[in-house]
């Protein structure tokens, strides 16, 4: 059964992408996983070094919507990292992908 995967792409400000990574790590990945979101896969991007990626992937289109709102309405992000977060990003991108778990899978451990 395919999973929507969502893969976001961050465009950081020149020189924030160590903030940005902290900000992640300490605070928004453990936030999302509170928020029981399951995060594939979170980190610089390879390519450039004022980017970052993250992959989270949900049993489907409705269920993402439903989680993102739920997430992104909440006290505990909007009082939280929320504004630090957003300072550092200049433009951010999403793509969604119906994908299968064995996809996924290969998605975790190719990017860890």
């Amino acid at each position: 059964m395919a999973r929507a995967v969502e893969i976001r792409s961050y465009q950081l400000k020149p020189g924030r992408r160590g903030d940005f990574a902290r900000l992640m790590e300490t605070q928004s990945l453990p936030m999302l996983r509170r928020w029981h979101v399951d995060v594939v896969a979170c980190r610089p991007s390879a390519h450039d070094r004022d980017a970052y990626v993250l992959i989270r992937a949900y049993v489907d289109l409705a269920e993402r919507e439903a989680s993102q709102e739920a997430f992104y309405g909440s006290d505990e992000w909007r009082t939280g990292p929320r504004e630090a977060i957003l300072a550092a990003i200049e433009t951010d991108t999403s793509i969604v992908l119906l994908l299968d778990e064995a996809t996924i899978d290969g998605l975790r451990r190719a990017i860890d």
